[in-house]
């Protein structure tokens, strides 16, 4: 299968169409009119992994996609804002890892160098040569093991608030802060919910997206993120996020794969935890010693962001598709990121 990249000239049409998740805000900004397009809904589909069908959203845009990939328990949608802050700059496409979303969910391997073989699959299926990988939460592990193993397919990395937890105890069953929030988003995987438009008031209800960040691309992903007619769930399945938690915190490993990366790197962190006012899962220390592991890293911290509205909220949306903009169109040229 090969992908058709789309892309527009100054002279070429405006490329537009209706979204088809619920509430999409179709991005308005002067990078439009320099590009020649507007995006405003992803082709999606399914392509092949390693021994799985992977499901994926894809906006289209200049030059060679975007790869993304979302956090632990959540989809490709995670992604709509920064895919509609770039605006058809870059193209950008989102997979919904093994086990979550609309992909499929076998009941094992797992495991970020699973993750990585399966992205690795889908790229070569979509004709995707060497791309900034950018990865979110658990993604920022699989960007960083698909470094380790597929150095070819990667220009760049974006580790966006993931790549190196070792504060989090991954089998503590109480404790506070960011570890309990996280056990708290494992153990939500079992809960059902009378329907979808419920799924979304309870998460409203919730301190996790501010009011000043809730809006049409929250409920798209939160809509994307459950199944089912009447009485909906997750689609992330409990037994495959238990088996990617464990080992995302094999220090050892994860060490490695960061020592291991060789291209351009950036570093995007949240000023907080999961819920306004918690510590960052990121700290400065913890930055410190990801910038010793990988010393061509470049870190940047994004205030008045949580792990959640980093990348869903407009503020924290708006921010990163520049950045990484910036950082593909210098991972193109072969020169270092200055950010």
């Amino acid at each position: 299968m090969v992908l058709c990249v789309m892309v527009a000239s100054a002279l070429d049409p405006v490329l537009e169409a209706d979204h088809g998740l619920p509430g999409s805000q179709i991005v308005n900004c002067s990078v439009q009119k320099s590009v020649g397009c507007r995006v405003t809904r992803e082709a999606q589909g399914k392509v092949p992994g390693d021994g799985v069908q992977l499901a994926f959203g894809y906006w289209p845009g200049y030059g060679m996609p975007v790869v993304a990939l979302h956090g632990l328990t959540t989809s490709y949608v995670n992604f709509i804002g920064i895919a509609e802050c770039l605006a058809g700059r870059r193209a950008l496409l989102a997979l919904d890892l093994r086990g979550r979303g609309d992909s499929d969910k076998p009941d094992s391997p797992y495991g970020m160098a699973q993750h990585a073989r399966d992205v690795a699959v889908a790229m070569r299926a979509m004709g995707i040569g060497p791309s900034v990988i950018v990865g979110h939460s658990m993604g920022a592990f699989v960007a960083a093991a698909l470094a380790a193993q597929e150095p070819m397919l990667v220009s760049g990395v974006v580790m966006i608030d993931g790549g190196y937890l070792p504060a989090v105890d991954p089998v503590a069953t109480t404790n506070s802060g960011n570890s309990s929030a996280l056990l708290e988003r494992v153990m939500q995987l079992r809960e059902t919910y009378p329907s979808r438009q419920a799924y979304i008031d309870h998460w409203r209800s919730q301190p996790h997206f501010p009011q000043a960040d809730w809006g049409p691309w929250v409920e798209a992903l939160l809509s994307y993120e459950v199944t089912g007619e009447t009485t909906v769930r997750p689609k992330a399945i409990e037994a495959g996020v238990r088996a990617d938690l464990m080992e995302a915190f094999q220090i050892g490993e994860i060490t490695a794969r960061l020592q291991a990366i060789r291209v351009p790197a950036l570093l995007l962190r949240a000023e907080a935890g999961f819920l306004p006012g918690q510590p960052p899962l990121l700290s400065d220390a913890v930055a410190d010693e990801i910038c010793k592991l990988t010393p061509h890293i470049r870190d940047h911290k994004l205030t008045g962001t949580t792990h959640y509205t980093l990348v869903i909220g407009r503020r924290g949306a708006t921010q990163i598709a520049d950045l990484v903009d910036d950082f593909a169109r210098r991972c193109d040229l072969g020169t270092p990121s200055t950010t």
